[in-house]
């Protein structure tokens, strides 16, 4: 039976981000492993799919959303702000507002990519939890589907400030700058665990093996190495499933201080 592939989160290059899906599709027929590359906007569903061979997902759906998802690795990024396998958000609002601190934007308006983001929405909590007053800190939070979403409500005025996974701001950097014209960091978050790849709860201790097998290869011979940095990845490494425990912690520390949502 043909199992699903899927890089969906930092798709930002779509031409880049084939090239190295294809090339992990190649890798792993190589082990006589046949996945079809997919690509979905609805991603929670493919997530739980049971053919579901290989993803990327969040830290935050996978702590509250998946349970039943084996834990395959992460990639280690070479984007500035990672370190390990551990990456951070920035604090990013528009030039205008760049001598402010965050404190600053109490009363003022959030965007997020999605409430079941770490990135966009599990850090901004916990790092604007200790600033809040009853329970609230911004006076609206609006919701914008991605993180490239959320940048440009910032520049549209409909919005104040955003945390952005810094993996996704080097790659716009580099990719579309544009998109990122006239906005500024002001701040950025501790740093977390990196997103996790998964793969189902059905898949065999051999097929887990070989999907780290290829993983490993992808990112450490040098036939792909030019392909692994336009990704900006720089590695790959295989955590324990309590390395995510972080992820929610950040959500209980902030319930703690009062604040269960933006």
């Amino acid at each position: 039976m043909t199992k699903r592939l899927s890089l969906p989160m930092y798709d930002i290059n779509h031409t880049v981000t084939e090239a190295l899906i294809g090339t992990l599709a190649q890798l792993l027929a190589v082990r006589g492993i046949t996945a079809k590359v997919e690509w979905h906007s609805d991603l929670l569903p493919h997530w739980r799919d049971r053919d579901l061979l290989l993803s990327q997902t969040c830290g935050y759906p996978l702590v509250k959303l998946l349970p039943e998802v084996q834990l395959v690795g992460a990639f280690q990024s070479s984007a500035p702000g990672c370190e390990g396998l551990r990456y951070r958000s920035w604090l990013v609002v528009r030039d205008e507002d760049q001598a402010l601190s965050l404190a600053d934007f109490r009363g003022r308006r959030a965007v997020c990519n999605s409430d079941d983001s770490h990135s966009g929405y599990n850090s901004l909590r916990y790092v604007v939890a200790p600033l809040a007053q009853q329970g609230r800190f911004f006076a609206e939070t609006h919701f914008s589907g991605s993180h490239r979403q959320s940048l440009a409500a910032l520049r549209q005025g409909r919005a104040d400030i955003a945390a952005i996974d810094c993996i996704t701001w080097a790659l716009l950097q580099r990719n579309f700058p544009r998109e990122l014209a006239g906005l500024t960091m002001i701040g950025e978050t501790p740093l977390c665990a990196a997103l996790p790849l998964i793969t189902a709860a059905q898949t065999d201790s051999d097929t887990l093996a070989q999907l780290r097998a290829a993983l490993t290869q992808l990112t450490e011979d040098e036939r792909y190495r030019e392909l692994c940095a336009a990704n900006l990845i720089g590695g790959f490494a295989t955590p324990e499933r309590a390395f995510y425990d972080e992820v929610l912690q950040w959500e209980q520390q902030a319930a703690t201080l009062g604040v269960t949502a933006l």
